[in-house]
């Protein structure tokens, strides 16, 4: 398969071309600078300036985009909405790197994680726009998304076991009631969503075993 990578410079970015190209798929990274990713190929581009001829004949596009900050989280809805116009009405998979905040507590879905008690205040405007993100995403049925959770505990520097768990809508936990996932085995569950196209249009979650 023919895969980009956007944001590939990032850590959640920089696993998921790792395991592309450790799969043997034709991996292009988008960067806004040197690329540092494990693809032989980049396009240097701010994610803003890309454009619809930039993602022609794409089987997948993976959207690892990140912000931090109070004046950037807006943007994780602003460059989706982008994203999309880019991809719209094409058969390209876009697969989107999302949070976790926005996961529901249990099948009832009256209460999402990020507004539960204990969830860090700080952690909330981020969460937030990563729902908005979200909401946004499901209006569209022009794009063949699918919009991937991990566990509450994202682990960068966790170790790939090659065990998860597949979820939905709910905050996935494991047998032992754990609520984690590495980065690294992250990467294989969306290559494993890529290559199969199991959920096009849903959100799935991802929780280490």
């Amino acid at each position: 398969m023919k895969f980009a990578v956007l944001c590939a410079n990032g850590r959640a970015g920089k696993c998921i071309a790792a395991e592309a190209v450790r799969r043997g798929h034709d991996v292009t990274a988008f960067v806004r600078g040197e690329n540092r990713s494990a693809a032989s190929k980049a396009v240097v581009k701010d994610l803003f300036d890309i454009t619809r001829d930039d993602l022609a004949g794409y089987d997948a596009v993976v959207d690892a985009f990140g912000a931090w900050t109070a004046e950037t989280v807006p943007q994780h809805v602003s460059s989706l909405c982008h994203l999309c116009g880019c991809l719209s009405g094409t058969e390209t998979r876009l697969l989107v790197v999302g949070g976790a905040g926005s996961l529901y507590t249990d099948a009832s879905h009256r209460l999402r994680v990020m507004d539960t008690p204990d969830f860090p205040e700080s952690w909330k405007p981020l969460a937030q726009a990563m729902g908005e993100a979200l909401a946004e995403l499901r209006t569209r049925s022009d794009v063949r998304w699918t919009y991937i959770s991990p566990a509450a505990d994202f682990q960068a520097d966790g170790a790939k076991t090659g065990r998860w768990l597949i979820g939905g809508e709910e905050l996935p936990v494991n047998a032992r009631g754990e609520s984690r996932v590495s980065y690294a085995d992250y990467a294989a569950a969306l290559l494993d969503e890529a290559e199969q196209g199991a959920h096009i249009g849903e959100r799935i979650s991802v929780c280490g075993a």
